[in-house]
């Protein structure tokens, strides 16, 4: 909009956002017209004027936030700090189990918020025990074992539903059958009728050279796979349904609603500053997942398909009851997921506390290290369901092929993984903070 020569200078405000927080920006704009020399003169005066006292008001006012900002967070304490967090997510809690309430026979809204509710689960147990040192252990440590109790019940049924349809997709993608093919986050379509699904296999085996014996097996596993793991997900689903009503989850609920307000802390907490604290306990959890990435035969890992860890998983057990051999060679990885889980939630506080850059690929490695080891776990799962399968008596050896093809390919996923993981990890070092 122009203005008249003699209208004063007219400020226009915009927001920007830059890194997440909010930052003001004036900008003075002064529009004269001159009659003459002298005129010109005497606006272009008055004019730098104006501007010469807003750009150091504005300047004084900008150097005053960034000296009160800086000066406020080294002195917040680490008590304040680390309940403001879990009041925020224990609020994020009650709000997952509001919606799951009103979700209703909405499976997809139902299915979403018991997703949002295990993710605030972990959250606030994963924090309670990184920063177990400033809370009131007689309070939190309960707490904190019942949310694992509670993120574990209602992951069941979603673990269930992704696992049949990951290995629906590969038995889709082995065959060579035309259709089309399952994904892992294509959990919640996976309780359709399997047989329907793997008729494309069967209907496949004029035209799928050198792979007859699998197309034969395929629709039959697939079928039987079918049969597995809607019992289980069916089962898993009564027992989330039954846990979300019982005593013990309310007791939890109302843990959380206190927790929304108010965070019980050891005395001492009050008095240690965040900035000496906070950093403290989460190079601690940083330091015990150095050891046990280390501990890993990252070497081993070192070619993204690796025949010698298909070996050990096929080595034979020393008792009917004792756990398979790839089990035990996929729990310490399980074990380093757990840890970099912690430490992504101790980096979480302290970015809550800081918003800085000064390390800003920090989250995101530890997110790609978590990513890598959850492909991990899940084809180690996957696996190890497809070996249940094939261990199921009286089936037939075109089916029994089908599923021991399946479970070499979930094997070499987790290779894969363990290879991906391994690139992370040695490349970037994961920096302490």
């Amino acid at each position: 909009m122009a203005q008249r020569p003699h209208d004063p200078p007219s400020a226009v405000t915009e927001e920007h956002s830059a890194g997440g927080r909010d930052v003001m920006t004036t900008t003075s704009t002064t529009a004269s017209t001159t009659a003459g020399a002298t005129a010109g003169t005497k606006t272009g005066a008055t004019s730098g004027s104006v501007r010469g006292s807003a750009g150091g008001s504005a300047a004084g006012a900008a150097r005053g936030a960034d000296r009160g900002a800086p000066s406020a967070a080294a002195e917040a304490t680490a008590g304040a700090v680390l309940a403001g967090y879990l009041h925020a997510q224990a609020a994020e809690f009650l709000r997952s189990l509001r919606l799951h309430r009103e979700s209703g026979a909405d499976a997809e809204d139902a299915s979403e918020a018991a997703r949002m509710l295990r993710r605030s689960a972990r959250r606030i147990a994963g924090t309670l025990h990184v920063y177990r040192p400033l809370t009131d252990v007689t309070w939190t440590d309960p707490l904190r074992s019942e949310l694992l109790w509670l993120s574990e019940t209602l992951g069941r049924e979603y673990a269930h539903a992704a696992r049949l349809a990951r290995l629906r997709g590969a038995l889709h993608r082995l065959s060579g059958a035309e259709g089309p093919v399952g994904q892992a986050g294509q959990a919640g379509q996976v309780g359709q009728a399997g047989s329907a699904g793997f008729a494309g296999a069967s209907g496949a085996r004029g035209s799928a050279a050198g792979g007859g014996s699998l197309t034969v097996g395929a629709a039959r596993a697939g079928a039987l796979l079918e049969r597995q793991l809607t019992l289980a997900r069916t089962r898993a689903h009564s027992a989330a349904l039954q846990a979300l009503g019982s005593s013990r989850f309310h007791a939890v609920a109302d843990a959380a609603a206190v927790l929304a307000s108010e965070l019980p802390l050891d005395p001492a907490a009050h008095d240690l500053l965040a900035r000496e604290a906070l950093p403290c306990l989460a190079e601690q959890a940083h330091r015990r997942l150095t050891d046990a990435a280390d501990a890993l035969p990252l070497a081993v890992a070192g070619h993204p398909y690796n025949a010698e860890a298909l070996t050990h998983g096929l080595a034979a057990v020393p008792g009917p009851d004792a756990p398979p051999a790839e089990g035990r060679q996929d729990a310490p990885w399980h074990q380093v997921r757990r840890l970099v889980r912690l430490r992504r939630y101790a980096q979480e506080v302290l970015d809550e506390h800081v918003a800085s850059e000064a390390e800003p690929t920090l989250s995101v490695r530890l997110l790609g290290a978590g990513q890598a080891l959850d492909r991990h776990r899940d084809a180690a799962e996957a696996a190890a369901a497809a070996a249940a399968a094939a261990r199921t008596p009286r089936i037939a050896p075109a089916t029994a092929y089908a599923l021991g093809v399946l479970h070499a390919d979930q094997r070499h996923e987790v290779e894969a993984a363990r290879y991906a993981f391994g690139r992370i990890w040695q490349r970037l070092a994961l920096p302490s903070p």
